[in-house]
């Protein structure tokens, strides 16, 4: 995958930042021994981490993450390759984005953003909008092609296929670029469909410029993932699509911002997941699912990314990105183009 005959590339800083220490629930980032203990020593002895011997715990715990990390790219291009070509579809049909798969409303939605003179007010009065946030609802696909979908990640999630896990926070789903639902399904999605909705909604974010993306279903069931913790994406514009089963409870909630006071007890909005329709929310927006109470819901997350934005700040470490090789979409940098960027600029064209 390339963007504009440029590699896609990650930042260094997933190999050291925002390491999760589960027993002590610190989030951290990570150098070395005499760091961590220098940065973290009095939050870690707060938290009850107050012997060495749990301290070194600790270490063997964060060094063991970064080795694992360190291994995903090998491992995912590894089990790639075996789905390929062993994994028996069970509807082969699904792996190529149709109109037919699309709500007729979103293709209406679509031809609208395409259309001459088409505006964001416009935009607005075909989609739900919930708070200031700039979380909007939307019909995305039939409720036959939601049915046949789970049914398909079903069929995989049973077979002896090796699968890797979505992120740190989800343990079970399944990764559509392993899967081999990039080329046909999820890029043409992005580019023909979506593009032109986010382009109206958040132009500040690059919103006409998403040239690359990560996907992947997340499953929560009483038995299994229940809910998730809030967090933000490492996305530019994230869509979350409610694909089904039959659950209840399980809504998306979002923090509200109180920047007058910052210590005050985080107030959330909650929006409910309706089947079939997505979410479009920005993915520096701080959300988690709250816990469902019965049934099974399966979500499709499209992390969509914006080179000419993340180029310039990494979303992870908020710092100027240390670009290292990747495999396919990377997490969606580029080598800038060159050095001395004008001081007016086109958002889109910025390398």
């Amino acid at each position: 995958n390339m963007s504009a005959g440029r590699p896609f590339l990650g930042c260094a800083c997933f190999f050291t930042d925002n390491i999760f220490v589960g027993r002590f629930g610190l989030h951290v980032r990570y150098r070395d021994g005499p760091q961590l203990r220098r940065e973290y020593g009095r939050a870690l002895r707060e938290r009850g981490c107050r012997s060495e011997e749990q301290f070194r715990e600790v270490l063997r715990e964060i060094e063991a993450e970064v080795q694992r990390r360190k291994q995903l790219i090998h491992q995912s291009v590894e089990r790639r390759a075996i789905i390929s070509e062993c994994y028996k579809p069970k509807h082969p049909e699904l792996y190529t984005l149709q109109d037919s798969f699309l709500a007729p409303e979103f293709l209406e939605i679509v031809r609208f953003c395409k259309s001459p003179g088409a505006d964001l007010q416009g935009l607005l009065c075909y989609l739900e909008s919930f708070s200031d946030k700039r979380i909007y609802r939307l019909p995305v696909f039939t409720e036959e092609f939601c049915q046949a979908f789970v049914d398909e990640l079903e069929n995989f999630e049973q077979s002896d296929m090796p699968k890797g896990r979505p992120n740190t926070m989800n343990n079970y789903g399944v990764l559509l670029n392993e899967l081999g639902m990039d080329e046909a399904f999820l890029t043409p999605l992005r580019e023909l469909y979506l593009g032109p909705i986010t382009a109206l909604l958040y132009p500040d974010l690059g919103g006409a410029c998403l040239d690359s993306h990560k996907a992947f279903v997340v499953k929560y069931s009483l038995h299994e993932d229940l809910d998730l913790s809030s967090h933000y994406d490492n996305a530019e514009v994230t869509l979350n699509v409610s694909l089904g089963k039959e659950f209840t409870e399980g809504n998306f909630s979002s923090h509200y911002d109180n920047a007058e006071d910052p210590t005050a007890v985080p107030k959330y909005i909650e929006v409910e997941h309706v089947g079939a329709q997505g979410l479009l929310h920005r993915g520096g927006q701080i959300h988690g699912a709250l816990p469902i109470a019965s049934g099974e819901r399966w979500n499709l997350i499209v992390w969509m990314r914006s080179s000419s934005i993340r180029n310039q700040l990494c979303p992870m470490c908020n710092r100027k990105p240390e670009l290292v090789e990747a495999e396919g979409f990377g997490d969606g940098f580029t080598e800038p183009l060159g050095q001395d960027l004008p001081h007016t600029v086109n958002l889109c064209a910025l390398g």
